[in-house]
């Protein structure tokens, strides 16, 4: 279960992902759970957390059902229209972020890393995308050794659970900084929620 703070650095980072692939033409929701998938994986693979969606393989590579309602909520709170930011989320929640991130060096390598797999993956179409999730191989905490390609997991199995990966450090914002990016993006009653729980 996501912390009210993780809530809030995942919504933030769903922007900024959309942000960034808004350049390269049509989204789909399958491009887009493949990119943020990407992005989980690699900030974990490089001993960092900044996305804590969990993913389970789906017909078309990996899903989350986080990401799908961070999304819809995003979309109800007119901070994204289908796959395209608003004006209010490019003027204020970007700005903020990027605020959020600068001078702290764990949100600044997390940052480059989702710059990264954006640069790489998001030119792509969804087709080629998934492909390339289908062939990560993943291995399980009992076996390390063993691994296998997402393409051979079974429908509906589990991929990622942020919350039982150590990392050596997580992306956080400051409360202020977390409690104006709660406000910018439509959940001022969380933001509340937010700095008490800091």
């Amino acid at each position: 279960m996501r912390k009210p703070n993780q809530i809030t650095v995942d919504r933030a980072l769903l922007l900024y992902v959309l942000h960034l692939v808004e350049p390269h033409g049509r989204l789909s929701d399958v491009k887009l759970q493949q990119l943020c998938f990407l992005c989980e994986l690699q900030t974990f693979g490089k001993g960092f957390k900044g996305f804590h969606f969990e993913f389970f393989r789906f017909a078309y590579g990996a899903f989350s059902k986080d990401l799908d309602n961070d999304l819809t909520s995003l979309r109800r709170k007119e901070r994204v229209e289908n796959f395209t930011l608003s004006d209010q989320a490019k003027e204020e929640v970007i700005p903020l972020l990027l605020k959020g991130i600068e001078g702290v060096e764990t949100n600044e390598k997390v940052k480059d890393i989702i710059d990264a797999v954006m640069a790489t993956y998001g030119p792509q179409d969804g087709g080629t995308i998934t492909n390339s999730v289908e062939s990560v191989e993943l291995s399980t905490p009992q076996d390390p050794e063993f691994k296998i390609p997402i393409r051979d997991i079974v429908f509906h199995t589990t991929l990622l659970v942020p919350h039982r990966i150590e990392t050596q450090a997580e992306f956080t914002f400051a409360p202020a900084i977390s409690a104006k990016l709660n406000a910018v993006m439509g959940y001022e009653s969380q933001a509340t929620t937010n700095v008490q729980s800091w």
